[in-house]
């Protein structure tokens, strides 16, 4: 929508090819359905990338504020929670609303529930898009496809296909911004239990990635906002066979030097209270009586009698425990994939495919995943702004005023 928005806003005849039965569903998921607009913060390490640079050369030529800009002109009041853009009605709909008027204002054609099966280069320059519902030449083509995360609402990777039909490698694409399934039968005593810890994402026994935030433990393993941030490591890992653990830290406001020193004191204030009592009022009961399990104390001891060894082992399970990963859930699950169509292969000032001219890439189609918080909405808005403004030909002339708006 926003590469047919700024193309038709450029002159051209713009035609949109939709394969759902209305355009825009997967924005009514985004932020939970509320719709995180953008970020305030916007750095490279908010993206991921096989070639780094390439996410903020895009987001470079229509940044944040052109963005906030664009949508406050369709109407949308934003609104800042802690640089984390919402509009002010917290209403997804309302965003696909704005962008759905303007399409229809602007008089682009939209053909519903039209499944194209393949885009041919004519020799003498343009496509030939063929779909169920006929064939259409056009001077060129905008592939904003998606990718193939949450399928239901029509990321099926069709997109893929089309792209790697016209000779364009594409890196495979798994799971982001995904749960992690876990090894073990603890974690149903778990499910339900939200607390603040630190996770180490370790891939044959190197670091690949570390976040704190709110972990939330479910009846198969990890989810909340710091295991999505480290999943698309942990699902490229496992792709490679390689062996995945996180090791999670329960109290990450606890510095590691002092944290023996402070359960020891913890243990002597506690006296003669049962060893269950340890954790009571600094952790979920549940989740104590899990640590306390694994690191061997028997609950027939009190908290006095707690030696140095004993305590070592249950600080090992409260700054060290141990969870093997053994798959990520599909991408019935996953907010985004990582992967997708090799950005070499692309212009990041134009967004045109350097092997076909008039043949333009934007979104999740391409090999490159934010985080989360609206890092990946920003990238979409920037590379659909990009590629519809120089798919109508103005690309020259808006470089020359200094960027795509």
């Amino acid at each position: 929508m926003m590469a047919a928005i700024t193309a038709a806003e450029a002159g051209a005849s713009v035609t949109l090819i939709e394969h759902m039965d209305r355009v825009g569903k997967k924005i009514l998921s985004t932020g939970n359905g509320r719709c995180n607009l953008t970020n305030y913060r916007m750095e490279p390490d908010c993206y991921r990338c096989s070639q780094p640079d390439f996410p903020m050369r895009v987001i470079g030529g229509f940044d944040v504020e052109a963005t906030l800009d664009f949508f406050k002109a369709l109407g949308v009041v934003p609104k800042d929670r802690g640089g984390y853009v919402y509009p002010n009605s917290d209403q997804a709909a309302s965003v696909l609303d704005v962008l759905r008027f303007r399409v229809e204002q602007l008089g682009v054609k939209v053909l519903l529930a039209c499944h194209v099966s393949n885009i041919r280069p004519k020799a003498k320059g343009g496509f030939l898009i063929v779909t169920d519902q006929g064939k259409h030449h056009m001077d060129a083509v905008i592939l904003a496809a998606g990718g193939k995360a949450a399928p239901a609402l029509g990321s099926d990777g069709s997109g893929y296909d089309l792209a790697g039909g016209l000779g364009h490698r594409v890196i495979k694409p798994l799971p982001a911004l995904v749960q992690l399934r876990c090894q073990g039968n603890l974690y149903k005593q778990l499910a339900g239990i939200r607390t603040d810890a630190g996770i180490r994402l370790m891939v044959d026994g190197v670091c690949a990635a570390q976040e704190r935030g709110e972990l939330q433990l479910t009846d198969y393993g990890l989810s909340g906002i710091p295991v999505f941030q480290v999943s698309r490591y942990a699902a490229r890992a496992l792709d490679q066979g390689k062996n995945v653990r996180a090791y999670i830290d329960f109290m990450p406001s606890w510095e590691e030097k002092e944290s023996f020193r402070l359960l020891k004191r913890r243990a002597k204030m506690l006296g003669e209270k049962p060893v269950g009592e340890l954790f009571t009022g600094m952790l979920n009961r549940k989740l104590a009586q899990v640590l306390l399990k694994r690191s061997g104390a028997e609950p027939s001891m009190v908290c006095r009698s707690l030696g140095n060894r004993q305590l070592e082992r249950i600080m090992g399970q409260l700054k060290g425990y141990e969870a093997i990963i053994m798959s990520v859930n599909p991408f019935a699950n996953a907010q985004v994939c990582c992967g997708g169509v090799d950005t070499r292969e692309v212009d990041p000032a134009t967004m045109e495919s350097k092997k076909w001219p008039g043949l333009y890439l934007a979104g999740e189609l391409l090999d490159v995943d934010g985080i989360c918080g609206g890092y990946n909405l920003q990238f979409a808005w920037s590379s659909g702004r990009i590629a519809g403004w120089c798919a109508a030909g103005m690309g020259n002339a808006a470089q020359k005023e200094g960027g795509y708006i």
